[in-house]
């Protein structure tokens, strides 16, 4: 169920546009390693679970990375244009995780921190970069309504582990 508030600015949608679009052009150009686009859907989707957890460090990480990115995307497209887009678009939530949903992202986020360990350099780059991306562009209205869905999906995917673990032999 998406809730609707404010807070994403369209200069910091910009900016993580431009790094999706940046990493994205380096795949299509760079010989399309399947790889590579996992590392970013990866990151992506982490970034996007960051969205709905509240009151812990991931959603506190999430809205210090959109204000950050706000607030310098302004100041470039201000510098750049003339024009000011830093005024707040229309936000929403993906939703509510539920205590075995959280479970399912803590792991997703051991597996996101050992995957940035064992990563090169680039990896890491577009790791991290699609992490913010998701972080920022996942708040607003319309991404939120496409992935509305995410939530339900990790949610379920915690009660099957915890219904497996509550089975007896």
């Amino acid at each position: 169920m998406m809730t609707a508030t404010t807070g994403v600015t369209l200069a910091g949608c910009l900016i993580a546009i431009a790094i999706m679009a940046i990493y994205l052009w380096k795949w299509w150009t760079g010989g399309r390693a399947i790889k590579d686009l996992i590392s970013m859907i990866q990151g992506f989707l982490n970034g996007a679970l960051t969205t709905v957890c509240t009151g812990g460090l991931a959603g506190w990480l999430a809205g210090c990375t959109r204000q950050a990115a706000g607030g310098v995307g302004g100041k470039v497209i201000s510098s750049t244009t003339g024009t000011d887009s830093g005024t707040p678009l229309a936000t929403a939530s993906l939703g509510q995780l539920t205590p075995e949903g959280g479970a399912v992202v803590f792991l997703l986020f051991v597996i996101l921190f050992f995957s940035y360990k064992a990563a090169s350099k680039e990896d890491k780059g577009r790791l991290l970069g699609f992490v913010a991306a998701g972080m920022i562009l996942c708040a607003t209205a319309g991404v939120a309504g496409m992935l509305d869905g995410l939530p339900d999906l990790i949610n379920g995917l915690g009660l099957s582990g915890r219904n497996t673990l509550e089975k007896a032999l």
